[in-house]
């Protein structure tokens, strides 16, 4: 009886430390419609390099050369540059026929996104350009601008933040659960996460694309080493450990694929968790001393709770719970609270989404049924991480390239549906 009370007391102990970790998140909900948006500082007409990192995307890619063609920002202070990494097909061509300056790239020793970028900057430092750019900005092949992309991410620049990211956007939201529910997470990350850390004055996350720094934080670097399979979650623990807050520039839209079927997203999603650890675990200890400081302490408490150590936490707290009501209630009481536990968070999950579509109507390219119809979706692809990242744990890490199809302009992609 008395292990019973003992394990009774560490549950609700380890479900208050839960809600401390992740209930403030209910708060980020309804901060970007009650907070007042921040001045901004006058602004500066930056230079920026444009960095992308292809391989064999010679489908989607001169849509985004198009697309940074179109800006309105000076076109003098504005140049392009890909890294053909790996290429088979003609990825190199069709970027210097739409203007980039281009570098191939051959190297199956080192894969991934974080070992091109590097190339891709070593490239620019040793033809003597990388001082002549006050900022970097990084794109995927697949992405799309607005055309007052760089004129409004230049505005968080200016206000004197190193780091910075725009809205992310979705080209094909509309296909089905899965590239609505990857979307629609997006959405909310853009809508209410970041929206309302930049109103709090907190720092903002990069989520893989659309996102710069200037070149002061790519010297403080040493350089971009961030070779994890999650290179934009391992910059992310490198901001909060150091200090360098992300500004987050909400009118600045960026389009990107998904992943239309589920072996592809789970392909990716398996990518991302074993990614997850790896930074996790490699930041682990800074991002804990960061606690201590007032600079770095919240963004060093996001950063752990919304990766590995808070994930082992939520699993811990489940366990522990799980084991108490089964010795104290048998397998048959224990069911049905298993039962309301999944309902509620199924719930809570559709009202995530239901509010970050409601927010985000006007942005969404879908019809209106579809909109609402995916709200009760979401949950479903949310839960299909669980056994995505039971297999990720026990996969051979490796990174594998995604192939985009998605090949339209940024005036498709504006107009009704």
């Amino acid at each position: 009886m008395q292990q019973l009370e003992i394990l009774n007391a560490v549950s609700r102990v380890l479900f208050v430390l839960l809600g401390a970790c992740f209930l403030y998140q209910i708060v980020y909900l309804f901060v970007p419609f009650l907070a007042k948006k921040r001045p901004q500082q006058p602004k500066k007409h930056n230079r920026y390099a444009i960095l992308i990192a292809a391989r064999n995307e010679e489908a989607v890619l001169p849509y985004l050369l198009d697309s940074i063609r179109e800006q309105d920002y000076p076109h003098a202070l504005v140049t392009t540059y890909v890294v053909a990494d790996n290429c088979t097909d003609r990825t190199a061509d069709v970027a210097a026929a739409k203007g980039a300056i281009v570098y191939r790239r051959f190297d199956t020793g080192h894969v991934g996104k974080g070992y091109a970028l590097d190339y891709l900057l070593q490239r620019i430092e040793a033809a003597g350009a990388l001082t002549q750019y006050d900022a970097f900005l990084v794109f995927d092949a697949d992405n799309l601008l607005c055309p007052d992309y760089i004129t409004k991410i230049n505005r968080v620049c200016s206000n004197g933040y190193d780091a910075f990211c725009g809205f992310r956007n979705s080209k094909n939201y509309a296909k089905n659960w899965i590239s609505a529910g990857s979307a629609l997470w997006y959405l909310h990350d853009s809508a209410h996460l970041n929206a309302s850390r930049m109103a709090l004055g907190a720092m903002c996350a990069v989520t893989g694309t659309g996102f710069g720094f200037t070149r002061e934080l790519l010297s403080c670097c040493g350089g971009w080493k961030f070779f994890t399979l999650t290179e934009d979650i391992e910059f992310n623990s490198f901001c909060a450990a150091n200090g360098v807050k992300i500004g987050f520039a909400e009118d600045a839209m960026v389009y990107d694929e998904q992943p239309e079927s589920l072996r592809q997203s789970w392909r990716q999603r398996e990518r991302w968790v074993q990614g997850g650890v790896q930074v996790s675990l490699r930041y682990g200890t800074r991002l804990a001393r960061g606690l201590g400081s007032k600079k770095t302490a919240w963004a060093c408490f996001e950063t752990l709770t919304l990766g590995l150590w808070g994930a082992l936490l939520g699993v811990f707290s489940f366990g522990v719970s799980a084991a108490w009501l089964l010795l104290s209630n048998g397998l048959q009481g224990t069911l049905p609270v298993l039962a309301l536990s999944l309902v509620q968070s199924y719930a809570s999950m559709f009202a995530v989404g239901l509010l970050t579509t409601l927010v985000c109507w006007k942005k969404i390219g879908a019809t209106a049924a579809q909109k609402i119809g995916y709200c009760f979706t979401f949950p479903l692809f949310l839960y299909t991480y669980v056994p995505i990242a039971l297999c990720a744990l026990v996969k051979k890490r490796q990174w594998k390239p995604i192939e985009h199809r998605v090949a339209v302009s940024v005036g498709a992609m504006q107009r009704p549906a």
